[in-house]
């Protein structure tokens, strides 16, 4: 499950480089963004609430700031990991500060109409994301 909290952060970096424009060329678009504009993860994706699913059903959110920090959680709310996250080699990764969890990265699909896509971490199994709604947010009372 520690890892599935991971999807987003995404989403995690250990020892990740930048790439060569030639190697990866969407990327410097996404590095441009988010030095001008806040960042973005590395399919584009604003910094925001997300729904993310895991091949086994299980459902979490990240929310991914555009400050560079993140915070994974249960449904319930619970914080299973905080941390940072970057964009490397063309992915997004996470390096918690929450001790026990393991740094990820994730290599993402292009956001379908709707703005879901597919994450694949360097290990395991991909799971699928949503930008979360402002009403899923704070519904209202």
């Amino acid at each position: 499950m520690n890892k599935l909290a991971f999807v987003m952060a995404p989403l995690l970096l250990a020892g990740c480089s930048s790439p060569p424009a030639e190697e990866a060329p969407d990327v410097e678009p996404a590095t441009e963004a988010a030095e001008t504009a806040g960042m973005v993860s590395a399919n584009g994706s604003p910094p925001g609430t997300y729904e993310v699913t895991a091949a086994d059903g299980t459902v979490t959110r990240t929310v991914l700031n555009a400050d560079g920090t993140y915070t994974d959680m249960a449904e319930d709310g619970t914080v299973l990991a905080e941390g940072t996250w970057v964009i490397a080699d063309g992915k997004s990764c996470f390096t918690p500060s929450t001790e026990g969890v393991e740094a990820m990265c994730f290599t993402e699909s292009a956001p379908a109409e709707d703005g879901s896509f597919t994450v694949t971490p360097d290990e395991g199994e991909p799971a699928t994301v949503r930008p979360v709604t402002v009403e899923e947010v704070a519904p209202a009372e």
